[in-house]
């Protein structure tokens, strides 16, 4: 739970979605405050979120774009669904005023959300790995087991390179036990290392002696970002898109 600025956001893990209701008064001075706690609720949730605004008092209409913002933020990772709740006329009217529900869908009441919610198949695969210099080679082995299991060795060299390089990333600078995780949906690999450490990784001028360095992974995968999660610590995270050769068969 957090609260403050005249906001209160609750994060509530349920079988089907992670709520998030937001109550109190939004307003230009915390928009922003709004935004990241989603984000960060959206960190932890494995299957979809939703904000329930409900009890959201609006004091400008416009600010209602920030679901816009966050509905974008979060299709590109962790790609799960999102959706916003609210049975308010005045709600309504200014999210399509402000077309924000042209990016996140609105229902009425959370159990409408859930039944609505697009289930993209997905494949997920978890991997806590000591802090020590082993580390970033069993995650490469890691990763070409699952992309041998998972029937997809177009990924496996993009998929090491950039999980090399986010465990070194955690190992150097931080004293946490990386949270290796990798997803398969559609066409998109995402790869991300979580950790206990709160500080935002950083993009390096030039790849460290150490690894590969981050502007590389900037260069292999179609996105990558930060973000803090809900319970503390900070995930890292990138998105690796099939290669050509192989999604025109040449490969």
């Amino acid at each position: 739970m957090t609260s403050g600025n005249g906001l209160c956001l609750v994060p509530d893990h349920r079988a089907e979605s992670t709520v998030a209701t937001v109550t109190g008064t939004l307003t230009p001075a915390n928009c922003g405050a709004l935004r990241d706690g989603v984000l960060k609720v959206a960190t932890d949730a494995p299957t979809s979120v939703i904000a329930d605004i409900r009890g959201l008092d609006i004091g400008d209409a416009t600010l209602l774009a920030v679901f816009a913002v966050i509905a974008v933020r979060i299709d590109a990772w962790p790609a799960i669904p999102f959706a916003v709740v609210t049975d308010r006329p005045d709600h309504v009217a200014q999210l399509a005023r402000q077309a924000a529900d042209r990016f996140v869908p609105v229902h009425a009441d959370v159990p409408a959300a859930e039944r609505a919610r697009e289930r993209p198949p997905r494949r997920r695969a978890l991997q806590l790995l000591a802090a020590s210099p082993e580390a970033s080679a069993v995650a490469r082995a890691f990763v070409g087991r699952v992309c041998e299991q998972w029937q997809v060795p177009e990924y496996a060299d993009d998929v090491r390179l950039v999980a090399t390089e986010l465990v070194e990333n955690t190992i150097r600078h931080t004293t946490s036990n990386p949270r290796l995780r990798l997803e398969l949906r559609r066409d998109t690999f995402i790869i991300s290392v979580a950790d206990d450490d709160p500080h935002e990784a950083v993009l390096l001028e030039r790849p460290s002696e150490h690894g590969l360095g981050l502007r590389l992974v900037a260069r292999t995968t179609h996105a990558w970002g930060c973000s803090r999660s809900w319970g503390g610590g900070k995930v890292v995270w990138a998105v690796v898109p099939r290669r050509a050769r192989y999604r025109h068969g040449t490969g």
